[in-house]
């Protein structure tokens, strides 16, 4: 898994003023949890570009004031408005205890559908996955070289390495749909045999 580093500085004040504040010097505030005591510190928000606005998976490397945690972002809220980033949460990765990813999908292969004019429609992006820290994938790769016209690639048919999907297992993840123009051919050809 990919890892990023985010320098850190502890909060002594929490609450709503001291929140804004921090906003306001371009600071976000941050929790990291799963620990033994949850750790409140604030980061400046230029740090968190990659982490955010990338399809992508890290392990974040959290550097608080010196002190090194291995984890990976839980949650995170946007200004409803003018979508400033204002808080983010960090699950601490504990080798022996397992997490909740969602991980990107990634598509191998090329589909017989798409090369007899369909359009391959992408129905899932991610898939969430339970691992250990260690087996934790970058992507999810979905075989589709056999993937026809009309069909789908359900979630059921995606074989897992040392993870489990917790995705719904009939949820398609994507489907070659046959565009007007070739049904229309395909509705004369038929009509041609009658």
């Amino acid at each position: 898994m990919q890892s990023l580093e985010i320098i850190g500085f502890k909060r002594a004040n929490l609450g709503k003023s001291e929140a804004k504040a921090l906003r306001e010097e371009a600071q976000v505030p941050c929790v990291l949890y799963g620990g033994s005591e949850q750790v409140h510190f604030s980061s400046p928000a230029i740090l968190f570009r990659d982490l955010v606005y990338s399809p992508d998976v890290y392990q974040v490397d959290l550097n608080i004031e010196g002190t090194h945690y291995k984890a990976i972002m839980q949650d995170l809220q946007f200004h409803p408005v003018n979508e400033m980033l204002l808080h983010v949460d960090f699950l601490l990765l504990q080798d022996e205890k397992e997490v909740k990813v969602d991980v990107p999908v990634r598509f191998v292969g090329t589909s017989p559908g798409v090369m007899a004019g369909g359009k391959l429609v992408t129905k899932l992006r991610k898939l969430r996955v339970k691992a250990l820290p260690a087996n934790l994938p970058d992507t999810i790769a979905v075989d589709i070289s056999e993937l026809e016209l009309g069909k789908s690639i359900k979630v059921n048919r995606i074989t897992p390495e040392n993870y489990t999907i917790l995705t719904n297992p009939l949820s398609p993840v994507a489907t070659v749909t046959i565009p007007r123009a070739l049904k229309s051919a395909q509705t004369e050809e038929k009509k041609g045999k009658k």
